[in-house]
């Protein structure tokens, strides 16, 4: 396992692993779920080697960071922008640019249109926005309530969780075994599964990007880059012309035979896009 989250910080009195990778211009990257900062091994070296210094944490309650046993501990995506705020404080941090996926945009989302003037750009892969999830199963499992699916024995929750994540591949034999077992691990056991459930599944709520979608024209004020698999079936590529039309100068690059997990699909196209993007703002 390739973790490149290797520091630890106490952030509200909660532990958050973090890690720096490589010298330059800041950027920070947020990961989503059911995922963590591992999601963006295969990305950080391209963004070093161009000159950047990557700065990757796991979300509250995810990954290698704390899972609170306290249930009012919030891990949504409006809660985690206060561990963001948190974590830019600990590294000394005023100007980045900003890099997120899935749930890990409307992290990014929330905190640009509080403090657009902090962002030096803004890159949002396959992002949840508007009311773009979560899914109808999901939202259905939601109503009927999560406590049978924290106790569902751990063979029939990781078969039934390594198909979903499967999915997040346009050609799921694309899906590296090994990297797709440390997914697993993450929400699976008796840590991981119930954690899951509280901290993830159960704050897929789309009030978070709601409530900001129509201040969404302030990102206009930096350069902005959606940056989508063009197979993605979680966040279809409509959400993100959507999103592009939102943002005023935003400009959407797909990245083809690719699904939602760019990151872990195609990571060496991510980061020349990123890269590509960010190299722009210099001329």
């Amino acid at each position: 396992m390739n973790h490149i989250a290797d520091r630890d910080a106490v952030i509200d009195g909660h532990r958050i692993r973090f890690g720096i990778h490589g010298e330059g211009e800041p950027v920070v990257l947020i990961h989503g779920t059911p995922s963590s900062s591992y999601i963006w091994r295969g990305v950080v070296p391209g963004l070093s080697e161009a000159g950047y210094r990557a700065h990757v944490f796991d979300l509250l309650g995810y990954g290698l960071s704390e899972r609170p046993l306290d249930p009012e501990v919030d891990a949504s995506i409006t809660g985690q922008v206060a561990v963001l705020d948190g974590l830019l404080d600990e590294w000394g941090l005023d100007t980045f640019h900003l890099v997120a996926h899935d749930i890990g945009g409307g992290i990014a989302q929330r905190f640009g249109v509080r403090s657009t003037e902090r962002l030096r750009s803004l890159t949002l892969i396959d992002v949840v926005s508007f009311d773009s999830y979560p899914s109808e199963r999901t939202r259905q499992q939601m109503a009927e309530g999560l406590d049978a699916l924290e106790r569902t024995p751990d063979a029939e929750h990781r078969e039934h969780f390594r198909d979903w994540l499967l999915s997040t591949h346009s050609d799921p034999a694309n899906f590296d075994p090994d990297a797709l077992d440390v997914y697993l691990d993450f929400i699976s056991g008796p840590i991981g599964q119930p954690s899951f459930f509280r901290h993830q599944v159960a704050h897929y709520d789309p009030r978070h990007t709601l409530e900001i979608s129509d201040q969404l024209g302030r990102l206009g004020q930096v350069p902005v880059q959606p940056l989508w698999g063009a197979d993605d079936t979680w966040q279809i590529t409509e959400w993100a012309h959507r999103l592009q039309a939102a943002i005023p100068g935003s400009d959407l690059r797909l990245i083809e035979r690719c699904g939602h997990f760019a990151p872990e699909e195609r990571p060496r196209e991510v980061a020349e896009g990123i890269v590509d993007f960010l190299d722009a703002q210099r001329r």
